[in-house]
C-alpha cells in the first residue's frame, strides 16, 4: 500500500496559487484558512502557505541538464503525463526542461518536463512507461 507524502511550501499569493495548482494542473482544494491552502496533488498532500519561497539553483546534474535544486513533483503514468503535458503546453507554461524522454531504452526510462510555478518553486513531473520500472536499477 502506498502512502501519500506532505509537503508544504511557500507561496506569494493564495488566489495565484488556487489559479495554478487548481486551474492549470488540476489539483483538487482541501481545507484553507486566510493564510494556507492545501491540494490533493495527484494524491498526495501539498500545502501552500503564503510566505517567501524557497532559493533555489541549477546544480542538480542529470543527463546533460542541471535542474533546479530543490524541487519536488510527481512520478505519473505516460498517459497521464502526456495529457498533462498537452495542457502546461496550451496554457502557456514556460518550462524549465520541455516535455522530453530521457534514458530512452535504458532501466529507468522516463518522460520528464520541468517548470516552475508561479511563484518560482520548480516542480518536475515523470512519466512511465511501466510504473513497474520507477525505482529499476
Amino acid at each position: 500500500m502506498a502512502y501519500p507524502f506532505h509537503l508544504a511550501i511557500n507561496v506569494t499569493d493564495l488566489d495565484a496559487a488556487r489559479a495554478f495548482y487548481g486551474g492549470v494542473l488540476g489539483a483538487t482544494e482541501g481545507r484553507a484558512t486566510g493564510s494556507w491552502v492545501d491540494f490533493d496533488f495527484f494524491g498526495h498532500q501539498l500545502s501552500l502557505h503564503l510566505g517567501q519561497p524557497f532559493e533555489t539553483q541549477a546544480t542538480g546534474k542529470v543527463g546533460d541538464h542541471l535542474v533546479p535544486m530543490p524541487h519536488f513533483g510527481v512520478v505519473l503514468p505516460l498517459a497521464l503525463w502526456r495529457d498533462l503535458a498537452a495542457r502546461l503546453t496550451a496554457a502557456g507554461v514556460d518550462f524549465v526542461i520541455p516535455p522530453s524522454v530521457r534514458f530512452e531504452g535504458e532501466a529507468g526510462e522516463q518522460w520528464t518536463m520541468f517548470f516552475r510555478d508561479p511563484f518560482g518553486n520548480p516542480v518536475e513531473v515523470k512519466g512511465f512507461a511501466d510504473m513497474g520500472a520507477v525505482f529499476a536499477g
